[in-house]
């Protein structure tokens, strides 16, 4: 552990879960292979278009509504939406389509298990101050497993804006009726964790599992208050 700036008393940790926890863009990689697979083989309208096709499908979305750059899911039903459209698919089996394909995707995303330190590490800290989970992504925390740890598991959303801005900080802080002064929050992305978490009152603890840490590496540089080198170093923290 690393420790940039001083540290008071830690009476709740929030994290971060997408690389925090696990390299989480080989499983969106996979889910979006497996999604094509999946429309390829039950909706044959659809099955002409590219990934090219698909990300135009997303961008207009998001220069119709730029808000939904903050819900994962409710974007990528919007695409999927046009792009069964733009296929010709009538419009009264769309909903379903979209139903399904939204569910093959996103439990392929989640399919896939947690390394038995994070969890280890998770069960201890649980049992010494309540944990809350803070995702701008939607994976889904009960199929990986970790559902049980948190008290809370806040996701982005229209009405709850993706870090680094401080809806879901300021709702985390209130959930647990602390001050943000003792809430420790956890992630690995130095803009929309560590600042995002700073400029919110939070102390920062960076963390990242998905690459090697090197502050001098990053595409932004903020300073955290502690750098980790393992997710149980927070123990040592905690009264």
């Amino acid at each position: 552990m690393i420790v940039y700036k001083p540290i008071g008393e830690i009476r709740a940790i929030t994290f971060d879960l997408d690389d925090t926890f696990y390299a989480n863009w080989p499983y969106i990689l996979e889910a979006e292979q497996h999604l094509r697979q999946h429309i390829s083989e039950h909706y044959q309208q659809a099955s002409i278009f590219t990934s090219a096709d698909w990300f135009k499908f997303k961008k207009e979305a998001l220069n119709e509504d730029p808000e939904l750059r903050h819900d994962m899911g409710a974007l990528r039903t919007v695409s999927l939406t046009k792009g069964f459209v733009k296929s010709g698919m009538p419009s009264e089996d769309i909903p379903t389509a979209v139903a399904d394909c939204f569910d093959t995707f996103y439990h392929k995303r989640s399919d896939f298990e947690i390394e038995p330190d994070i969890h280890a590490a998770l069960k201890v800290l649980a049992s010494k101050v309540p944990l809350v989970a803070i995702t701008n992504g939607n994976v889904n925390a009960q199929q990986i497993g970790i559902k049980p740890y948190f008290t809370h598991i806040l996701q982005a959303s229209k009405q709850r804006k993706m870090k680094p801005h401080c809806d879901m900080f300021d709702e985390a802080a209130q959930l647990l009726n602390l001050a943000p002064s003792n809430i420790l929050h956890v992630g690995d992305n130095l803009e929309k964790d560590v600042w995002g978490a700073t400029r919110a009152g939070y102390y920062s603890a960076w963390y990242a599992h998905d690459r090697k840490m090197n502050l001098n590496a990053e595409s932004v540089c903020t300073l955290p208050h502690i750098q980790l080198d393992s997710i149980m170093s927070i123990n040592k923290l905690l009264k």
